[in-house]
């Protein structure tokens, strides 16, 4: 069964591989978006003329409080796609909380507003993000020093973690104005919408990877933006992905 869907849905990291797919699913569904890029040069043309898309061009991190707030203002649903760019300086240079800044900004920003109704915040992450209260599957001792390293040394490693821990520790399940569902994808793949699984914990290893089509994971994602039966079975976990070829 679905709910009415959003009536609006603030779209953050809409131009990457991701989030331009997110972008066209809610578009599809019949959402209202209000997306925040620092480039619409991105987006098919297609898409900027969707009466649905209102674009504001900006980096995120440059906007006020205030502004914010505004752009916050209204929304159903907050659906984050932000990724470090895969280059020397997307990865190593600033700002390297990226994830992070923009996930604490936001819900500050849904907290201050104090909607009547909460807020469903939907972050893309990775695998790599790991649940705690063994939740999920106890790593080998190869798999946990690799991503001891992988996070001391990578940033956006640490950042994605560091975003989920902020939602899972800070907000929490039984917040007042914001619920939210961390996705994790396995490794990133091209290709139109298939057959996916869901999972509530960690299905393969580091050294056995599966894969996640973009498209999937976008698919799910406004599932989770619009359905109310998605969103009650997923609300504050954090589920895994996986292309069903690859189960």
């Amino acid at each position: 069964m679905h709910v009415p869907t959003p009536a609006t849905a603030l779209l953050v990291g809409g131009t990457g591989r991701t989030g331009r797919r997110v972008l066209a699913e809610l578009l599809k569904r019949g959402v209202r978006v209000r997306a925040i890029v620092r480039s619409k040069h991105k987006l098919d043309l297609a898409l900027l003329a969707d009466p649905n898309l209102a674009l504001v061009e900006a980096d995120l991190s440059s906007l006020g409080d205030e502004e914010l707030r505004r752009q916050v203002e209204g929304s159903n649903a907050i659906v984050s796609c932000l990724g470090h760019v895969i280059s020397f300086r997307g990865v190593f240079g600033p700002p390297r909380d990226l994830v992070t800044g923009a996930t604490a900004r936001l819900c500050r920003a849904v907290e201050l507003l104090e909607p009547a109704q909460p807020v469903r915040f939907i972050l893309m992450t990775s695998v790599s993000v790991h649940q705690s209260r063994d939740l999920d599957p106890r790593r080998g001792a190869f798999e946990r020093a690799f991503l001891c390293v992988l996070r001391a040394l990578v940033p956006p490693a640490k950042d994605n973690q560091r975003a989920a821990d902020h939602l899972r520790e800070r907000i929490g399940r039984e917040h007042r104005f914001l619920e939210w569902v961390v996705v994790r994808p396995d490794s990133l793949l091209d290709g139109e919408v298939s057959e996916y699984a869901v999972h509530p914990s960690l299905v393969h290893s580091l050294g056995s990877p599966g894969h996640s089509r973009m498209a999937n994971v976008a698919h799910f994602m406004c599932e989770l933006a619009t359905s109310a039966d998605a969103w009650s079975e997923w609300r504050g976990k954090l589920p895994v992905i996986v292309d069903v070829d690859a189960a």
